[in-house]
């Protein structure tokens, strides 16, 4: 085992995780460990002499941490019984000739991989050797292949048979007491029974991706002796930096192309390898979006935009613990609020990701996909994440209809929002146009704490530099005197005016010509008629008054409105709309 000889403790030069499966194993209270997370990853080890080496999973729990047991075994279904060390293999062969005489079988030759058969071997093996008092180690790998997640009912016969027998070795007092360890190793603990991640005899340890000073170790190991100039235009530092959220395997891929192609790192090259790389792991489970405007381009919102540049002040500043948990951001369709928030993304300079469907139909796979996401943020903050249409999307804890998942979803969802230890780290915004179909839950102090209402431009003023704006997004230059006198005053959103620039080009390049001129713009205007769901529209302005936390960033027009009011005309609307 890897030892720090300043201190003279044996795990010092272990990862933290390492050294609490140790600490947890010496209570000899527990001997089956769920290891779950990055297990795919290389795991860090410091030697005696203060060198570090980077190990795969499966050599570093037979040379590190379990280095010093008399016998260290391996389990999967795909290479059935494997052991570390030649002599463990000629031990087990010759106890697996005696079972053979014993039972008139012929393991001994022919080796089982199948867990039905393999674990009644491994069983007899460890309790053979625990009672002559050896030391013993065994790692299951790909664990939710013989203990899958599900109701029981719905495991085959050979599975409630290996999920009894894990259950059973957990809570033998032979196995207890003797110097034994059972590791089960899966990537999500979603993924195995809950009857074993969820047992007072079997603990759970989580190994996360590497952190920024990690990210550093590895760094400066893998270019020792090289020179980064040959490697990268990016510093060391700068490097760790920016490969949040990457694995050390990753990390490698990474280096080593640009070692063997001669092809130097640069900054954007690292962004867009480091998004394509998180995506593939992610399976389409996260969107990463690029932001490539800050809050300046942002037309209107001025108070919106105001909150949102303090926020950015205090990230800035490392004042984390005055951040919001996150934001509620609704509004009329229309009215730019996945912009706002990308904007925001790039205005402080950090990732932002966006939810996609990572619901399945199959059993247990929508809690895997959602443990993968959660510990895909946890190592990318800061981040902000945002979820576009909220309350389609998130769903309730009262949703039925799918034997409890989308409840147990829901209250992963709230859950993780509602950590505080993540406050200023991961920003949440959920967005909207019916805040009030959003489940209390979410909307609450200590997750989407503030609540934003956007509304389409209400002054001629507004609805100019929303012109502008627009011009510059669609790369329209053309010169367009009051164009709000063009308009008559008519409510026309950001996705509206985006329209009709874009027919407006659409006309010039009918006529042959490149440029689009004032007649366009107004030869359009005067025909544009956009689509009219007055009541709906009104509803989803009412809506986001009576959700918007800030008297400030309402209009003028529904400062004056009365709550008692509001929530009577929204009554009505639904009514009318036939909503319940």
């Amino acid at each position: 085992m890897a030892r720090n000889r300043k201190n003279d403790d044996p795990l010092a030069g272990l990862p933290e995780w390492a050294q609490t499966l140790a600490r947890r194993y010496y209570t000899r209270t527990v001997s089956t460990f769920v290891v779950y997370g990055a297990v795919r990853d290389l795991q860090p080890v410091t030697r005696d002499d203060g060198t570090k080496d980077f190990q795969n999973l499966k050599t570093f729990f037979g040379q590190e941490l379990f280095g010093g047991r008399d016998h260290v075994l391996y389990y999967d279904r795909s290479s059935g019984i494997r052991s570390q060390a030649p002599e463990t293999q000629q031990d087990f062969t010759r106890a697996m000739s005696a079972y053979d005489a014993m039972y008139g079988t012929d393991f001994a030759r022919v080796m089982p991989r199948d867990p039905g058969r393999a674990l009644q071997i491994l069983e007899n093996y460890l309790r053979l050797r625990v009672s002559d008092g050896r030391s013993l180690a065994l790692v299951v790998d790909f664990a939710e292949t013989i203990a899958p997640a599900g109701d029981m009912g719905s495991l085959s016969a050979e599975d409630r048979f290996t999920l009894a027998t894990l259950i059973k070795w957990s809570q033998d007092p032979q196995f207890l007491q003797g110097d034994l360890s059972i590791v089960l190793v899966v990537e999500n603990l979603a993924d195995i029974s809950p009857r074993l991640s969820r047992n007072p005899y079997v603990a759970n340890i989580e190994i996360t991706l590497p952190k920024e000073d990690e990210r550093l170790d590895f760094v400066k190991w893998k270019l020792e002796g090289k020179k980064l100039a040959s490697v990268s235009d990016v510093g060391v530092a700068a490097l760790a930096k920016m490969t949040a959220g990457l694995s050390r395997i990753n990390l490698d891929r990474l280096l080593t192309e640009a070692m063997e192609s001669g092809q130097k790192i640069t900054a954007d090259t690292l962004k867009e390898k480091k998004k394509e790389i998180i995506q593939a792991e992610c399976h389409g489970l996260l969107e990463f979006i690029e932001p490539a405007w800050t809050l300046d381009v942002v037309a209107g919102h001025a108070k919106a935009k105001k909150m949102l540049r303090d926020a950015s002040t205090m990230l800035k500043k490392g004042r984390i613990e005055v951040m919001p948990m996150g934001y509620l951001v609704s509004g009329p369709v229309g009215t730019g609020k996945t912009f706002l928030v990308t904007c925001f993304a790039g205005e402080i300079g950090i990732p932002c990701v966006k939810f996609l469907n990572f619901r399945s139909q199959w059993q247990g796979v929508t809690e895997s996909n959602l443990e993968k996401i959660f510990n895909l943020l946890k190592a990318l903050w800061p981040v902000a994440v945002m979820i576009d249409e909220a309350d389609a999307f998130l769903g309730d804890r009262d949703a039925g209809g799918d034997s409890g998942t989308s409840s147990r979803v829901f209250g992963s969802i709230a859950s993780f929002m509602g950590n505080t230890e993540y406050r200023g780290k991961i920003v949440w915004f959920l967005l909207t146009c019916r805040p009030d179909l959003l489940p209390i839950d979410l909307k609450r102090q200590g997750r989407a704490e503030e609540h934003l209402a956007l509304f389409y431009p209400q002054t001629d003023a507004e609805r100019d530099e929303l012109f502008k704006a627009m011009q510059k997004k669609t790369k329209v230059n053309v010169e367009v005197k009051d164009f709000s006198k063009l308009t008559h005053g008519h409510p026309f959103s950001g996705a509206d005016i985006e329209a009709i620039l874009i027919r407006s080009k659409f006309k010039a390049a009918t006529d042959g010509r490149d440029d689009v001129t004032p007649a366009d713009v107004e030869a359009v205007v005067k025909d544009f008629v956009p689509p009219s769901y007055p009541l709906e529209i009104e509803l989803q302005n009412l809506v986001a008054v009576q959700e918007c936390t800030s008297r400030e960033l309402l209009p003028e027009v529904f400062q004056k409105l009365e709550r008692d009011e509001v929530t009577r005309r929204i009554r009505e609307l639904k009514v009318l709309l036939e909503e319940r």
